[in-house]
């Protein structure tokens, strides 16, 4: 393993939303010498668990709003970082973040915690990796949140929009995460904008979300993709599970027509409920995610 960072404590301080107690882990099985972070909130025995998976470039800071109707409901609602991403550390070499690597970060997560009846809250990259994961572990999920995400098969051609962000990526190695969610959310605040780039004191911090763009698979040889050509025909075929799905009908890039796609993928969707005013980061409308998911599901 090469260096890795840890973003200084103080940088997370007062926090607009996101008063809760960090929870670490540092002996994660395959990750040993680095440390993750989760937020934990609600009864520990509370079933089911609302497992809350961020994406690209965000954080569980994304999940603030959403959080609050789980746990309010009496549930347990739990959102790592991934590797790379906030309160968690951040290997500073770009190539030790793969789809695998992630990935497998997920699997020994959910085992270190031994999380069951698993309500999967994804969106992004928490949806290209969090999908493939009920095939994996059948008996330990039960429902589906998906918001704006895909499975990234390799089979069809990257959308234009997906292009030029990778391209924009690419050329900007320490692009400003806080500038990003500003443009992306212009109804935030700045505190709000300034916690999202909270992780990333200087480009060495970056390597993380400088690689989850590059990672999503183009062909089918790509590595992530075959897995997630299996992950299709399993939900196509196998899911049995309860599915909710919601749209921010302003993302460009994984909005209507890419989610409306996914729906037919999964077994037993739904239509997917509308989010006219919603961008790329559903969730920061995900206070009435949350409320209509647990309306469908009858939680």
């Amino acid at each position: 393993m090469s260096e890795v960072l840890r973003t200084p404590e103080e940088r997370f301080d007062r926090l607009p939303g996101f008063a809760y107690s960090p929870n670490y882990l540092e002996d994660l099985k395959g990750y040993e010498g680095m440390r993750m972070h989760y937020v934990d909130e609600g009864p520990a025995d509370a079933v089911p668990v609302f497992l809350c998976l961020h994406g690209e470039p965000t954080w569980s800071y994304l999940y603030r709003k959403m959080i609050p109707v789980f746990t309010a409901a009496g549930f347990r609602a739990v959102a790592p970082d991934f590797f790379g991403f906030g309160r968690s550390d951040k290997p500073v070499e770009d190539s030790v973040y793969q789809f695998d690597f992630h990935r497998d970060f997920l699997i020994a997560f959910i085992e270190r915690l031994d999380l069951n009846r698993i309500v999967l809250v994804c969106q992004d990259w928490g949806g290209l990796l969090g999908l493939t994961l009920p095939m994996e572990m059948p008996d330990r999920f039960t429902h589906l949140i998906v918001m704006n995400t895909t499975l990234a098969t390799g089979t069809v051609a990257l959308p234009s929009g997906f292009v030029a962000w990778r391209q924009f990526v690419a050329d900007n190695p320490d692009f400003n995460v806080t500038a990003l969610m500003k443009r992306a959310n212009p109804q935030l605040s700045d505190r709000e904008c300034s916690a999202y780039g909270a992780p990333f004191p200087d480009v060495r911090y970056k390597a993380g979300v400088r690689r989850f763009p590059a990672m999503v698979p183009d062909r089918p040889d790509a590595p992530g993709a075959a897995l997630s050509q299996k992950a299709r025909l399993w939900l196509q075929s196998k899911w049995s599970g309860e599915s909710f799905m919601a749209v921010g009908m302003q993302d460009p890039v994984l909005g209507p027509t890419v989610m409306r796609a996914l729906q037919r993928v999964i077994k037993g969707c739904p239509p997917p409920h509308e989010m006219p005013d919603a961008g790329h980061f559903v969730q920061e409308q995900g206070e009435e995610v949350a409320k209509r998911a647990l309306e469908a599901f009858g939680l």
